[in-house]
């Protein structure tokens, strides 16, 4: 195909200062079958013709281009601003996959679709002020179906953009939630729990962070998160503590570097004896040796260390036993309804009674009723935290609990 007139084709002699190519394409076990199907092609185009004529409403100048049945969707761009322009187009491409498969799937006549998907890929690019021929148009349809290769390339590339935004910007912020002394309803310390403004790509804190882990860049986060609740630390008491979450992972990353909390403390007047450090039993611990390694350099500074959510993962009581935590903090799951359940309130009392002979101190998490506060606190539970103590607020209470 001649892109030069094609593109003459396209939009005249304007000539706009960029253009974004969105790539659509039918992949699956079925596809090679689904394209020798003559009618098949001829649906979707027919499809695809419909649609875009609909489109053009919204997005003037909005052209196809074909390679049998890939489609590159064509529609010019401002040249300004150029990652608001990508992200534009991203979003646009997300939005027909999201409109155009399941409708299509809706009148398709074919037993091939079923497993098959619709893949969508981007390519922004700018005019720079060179002659566009068809080199410039290969090389964008060509990054456009590269991009299109993974199934979901551009909700990936969203999540990607809000992540670097996020961090960049330093949006996360952190939230206390207090944690009760049982045995003189005095506030002992208080949990930091990240949160950061709503968005459609992450609905909280655990699929962001389940995100970064998978991208690799879970360091980047937890730094973040551990920093932010440092700077927000003020009010906080002399004894009292400050439960900050440590992603397991990290401690294997190669960017991990102990050391760099002491000085963020230090400019808010605190020392590693207020800060305990906790590690989630949801999340694998590959070698506990090198998870030892590094908890062992923090407490020798002064940190002490949480096994959070103690009774829900799959490690069992092996990090518990491995790590010998200063704190264990009971799962919601084996508190919730406790006063009426006898195996859960055997399963606590276990917990607790090895607690003690450990030397660690269990705290009971999701504490939402006076049941099960009253259960536990006969139990001789010494600490608890959960809504029906106090909610997560956003700076940490000079008062003490009970006070509104």
């Amino acid at each position: 195909m001649d892109m030069n007139r094609h593109y003459s084709r396209l939009w005249g002699k304007s000539r706009p200062g960029a253009a974004g190519i969105i790539y659509m394409a039918w992949h699956g076990p079925g596809k090679d079958e689904y394209r020798r199907r003559s009618w098949s092609a001829a649906q979707w185009r027919s499809f695809v013709e419909r649609e875009t004529e609909a489109l053009r409403a919204e997005l003037p100048g909005v052209q196809q281009i074909w390679m049998r049945e890939d489609l590159f969707l064509c529609l010019p761009m401002s040249g300004d601003d150029a990652e608001l322009q990508e992200e534009r187009l991203l979003e646009l491409a997300n939005r027909l996959k999201r409109e155009w498969e399941p409708s299509y799937r809706g009148i398709a006549a074919s037993d091939m679709l079923p497993g098959m998907a619709l893949h969508t890929g981007i390519a922004y690019m700018r005019d720079n002020g060179q002659r566009l021929n068809s080199s410039w148009w290969y090389e964008g349809m060509k990054r456009a179906l590269v991009h299109g290769q993974h199934l979901f390339a551009t909700e990936r590339s969203m999540k990607l953009r809000l992540f670097e935004q996020l961090t960049r910007q330093r949006l996360l912020y952190p939230v206390f939630q207090p944690i009760i002394s049982l045995r003189n309803e005095s506030v002992y310390g208080y949990e930091a729990l990240s949160r950061f403004p709503a968005n459609r790509w992450f609905p909280g804190p655990q699929q962001l962070f389940d995100f970064a882990s998978a991208e690799g860049m879970v360091y980047v986060l937890d730094r973040l998160a551990r920093e932010r609740a440092i700077e927000s630390s003020a009010g906080l008491a002399g004894g009292q503590k400050l439960f900050i979450n440590l992603t397991a992972q990290i401690m294997d990353d190669p960017q991990f570097t102990p050391g760099q909390t002491l000085s963020l403390l230090a400019n808010m007047g605190l020392s590693a004896h207020h800060v305990v450090f906790e590690i989630t039993e949801r999340s694998s611990i590959e070698d506990f040796q090198t998870a030892k390694r590094t908890l062992d350099h923090y407490r020798s500074q002064g940190f002490q260390i949480a096994i959070d959510d103690a009774g829900a993962g799959y490690s069992s009581l092996q990090s518990i036993v491995e790590l010998q935590p200063d704190f264990i903090k009971i799962d919601r799951s084996l508190i919730r309804g406790i006063h009426a359940d006898a195996v859960k309130g055997h399963i606590v009392h276990t917990f607790t009674e090895f607690a003690s002979k450990m030397g660690s101190a269990i705290i009971a998490e999701g504490i939402e009723t006076e049941e099960e506060l009253s259960y536990i606190r006969d139990m001789g539970v010494p600490l608890a935290q959960g809504y029906h103590l106090g909610r997560p607020q956003e700076a940490i209470s000079t008062g003490h609990h009970g006070e509104k």
